[in-house]
């Protein structure tokens, strides 16, 4: 593999684990709880949310440069999993999305705090 392929590789592994961590938490509170929308348990707002956070937070850490980016890939994720989960209609979709984007604050301020704590710790991985 050539240093660019390995870069390449380097650069997505964050988006993957953020992805796939988003995703992974609403679908694991769903199963969980029950519900069909995983924000409809408290399972979601007590563990699930919180650990969203953390999600953003560690990758933040990891790769420092624009840490909002991990914060709104873990956050929202999270619609595109329930619009394929539903099977129900679009018509609260827009309200959704406009509170997964609100829900994305908290993250990003702990993202920003993270890859702030990285720099001054020196780790900026290029």
């Amino acid at each position: 593999m050539t240093s660019d392929g390995a870069s390449g590789t380097k650069r997505y592994w964050p988006y993957c684990v953020a992805l796939v961590g988003g995703a992974s938490l609403w679908l694991g509170t769903m199963a969980a709880s029950g519900r069909n929308e995983a924000w409809d348990s408290p399972l979601y707002w007590s563990a699930a949310y919180p650990l969203c956070i953390a999600l953003s937070a560690l990758l933040a850490y990891a790769a420092p440069e624009r840490p909002w980016r991990w914060a709104l890939a873990v956050m929202l994720v999270q619609p595109v999993v329930m619009v394929l989960t539903s099977g129900g209609g679009f018509g609260l979709l827009p309200l959704g999305l406009i509170l997964f984007a609100i829900l994305s604050l908290p993250a990003v301020l702990a993202a920003r705090f993270a890859a702030s704590a990285a720099r001054r710790s020196g780790n900026l991985r290029p």
